[in-house]
């Protein structure tokens, strides 16, 4: 059967299509944006047409944050000026119309922050933690830098800082500058915070240790409106045999705006999508109920897959098993799983299944952001395709991010061990 699921996906699949029509026709999808309600309903009719039974949307109070004019970064060294990559974090407040021109204090890591918190009164500091490159896993490496994304403009405004720059969540060798969500610690002043691409914040991180004493200029008009609604979009195939218990799979809607949202996560929109279409193609009647949930704000808080987690707690729902699409359309290498030790070792006998579709590993190093909302409410065992990682961050949250940068059977390939698994699951159950 599995044999029969991959060919429907191999020779059949509309999973490429639906991407160019997300990615060309409708484009970036910021939380609040037009594109956000545009896509919502191109969901809608995309899973009517998979076969799903019903369809229906899950409202979520979302952010609303815009990213105004385009971003300006100038790095000032006596008279000369030269024109850097930035571009605005998410949440990030706007500098003032005429932009911020300061001195910029080279900053590598937090212990150096609270060193040097003196020295911060007044000037940019500019974080330049790079990704660790002796991580086969790249993730591992973003984990460890986003932090400076995150806190980083809070925990320098703290000591009187004006604005961050900060390196960007990429190892890649271009220089496009990569986006991404920061949070505001309420404490302490909200400063304008953006980032810079690798080949400017080595030349910046050149000229400060130099010490040609460097300014720079910075402007951003991003600004915040009250929240907003989105909803999650929501497609059932009831179950034949146990129709009340629930069997999710899905990806994120939204994404940042620099570019299309291909690898993150229009990839795994349409692999969730194509589960339910090539499984109900393979002639499959489901013994449990599938759903494929198009979850609305993953990026900028979340807030799709609380609401969906919340619903299933107060509508006292059975699920059995979730998971997501999200980490690119790239070849497959492994399933990772947040559950109990019972949960995970049970599935590991199925593991040869996958073998020739390119899953090598069952792992128990946590299941995708969508989801764990799931697990941590009902204690459901969650899961996460993981695709090949290297170049993932070459794309992640910048402007590259286009339809043209995944590969058509690199994501086939990924749709067919997402609907192996489902099917398992369903078949066999845990």
């Amino acid at each position: 059967m599995i044999g029969k699921i991959a060919v429907e996906i191999l020779t059949q699949s509309k999973a490429y299509e639906n991407l160019r029509t997300l990615t060309k026709s409708i484009g970036p999808r910021l939380s609040g944006s037009p594109q956000t309600y545009t896509s919502e309903k191109w969901g809608e009719e995309v899973l009517k047409k998979s076969g799903a039974d019903r369809v229906y949307l899950e409202e979520a109070k979302i952010p609303h944050w815009v990213r105004g004019p385009k971003e300006k970064g100038v790095l000032i060294s006596g008279k000369s000026r030269e024109n850097l990559a930035v571009i605005a974090l998410g949440n990030s407040v706007a500098t003032p119309p005429s932009g911020i021109t300061a001195p910029v204090i080279l900053i590598h890591n937090f212990d150096e922050l609270e060193r040097r918190k003196g020295e911060l009164k007044g000037n940019i500091v500019f974080y330049d933690y790079p990704f660790d490159l002796t991580n086969i896993w790249l993730f591992k490496s973003y984990s460890e830098a986003v932090t400076y994304r995150g806190s980083g403009a809070s925990r320098a405004a703290k000591y009187g800082a004006v604005a961050v720059v900060v390196r960007s969540m990429t190892c890649s060798t271009d220089n496009l500058p990569h986006t991404g969500a920061m949070t505001y610690n309420d404490s302490f002043p909200k400063i304008p915070a953006l980032a810079i691409g690798l080949k400017d914040a080595d030349k910046l991180a050149s000229a400060i240790t130099r010490g040609s004493s460097p300014k720079l200029l910075l402007y951003t008009g991003a600004h915040k409106l009250p929240d907003t609604v989105g909803y999650n979009v929501v497609g059932e195939w009831r179950g034949s045999e146990f129709p009340d218990q629930i069997i999710t799979v899905g990806g994120h809607l939204d994404s940042w705006d620099p570019a299309e949202g291909a690898q993150d996560d229009g990839a795994g929109i349409v692999q969730s999508i194509e589960v339910m279409r090539a499984l109900k193609a393979a002639g499959i009647r489901p013994r449990h109920t599938i759903r494929v949930v198009l979850f609305t704000d993953e990026e900028n808080g979340g807030r799709g897959a609380k609401v969906y987690a919340h619903a299933a707690v107060t509508k006292n729902e059975k699920h059995i098993f979730a998971l997501e699409s999200d980490a690119g359309g790239f070849t497959p290498r492994e399933f990772s799983f947040k559950g109990s030790e019972e949960q995970i070792n049970a599935l590991r006998s199925w593991l040869p299944l996958f073998y020739r579709y390119g899953v090598t590993g069952f792992t128990a190093n946590g299941g995708g952001s969508d989801v764990d909302a799931l697990n941590d409410s009902t204690g459901v065992l969650v899961s996460e395709l993981v695709p090949d990682s290297q170049r993932y961050f070459d794309y992640h949250h910048a402007a590259s991010d286009t339809f043209e940068q995944v590969n058509k059977r690199e994501l086939e390939l990924g749709a067919i061990n997402m609907a192996a698994l489902i099917y398992l699951i369903d078949k066999y159950g845990l």
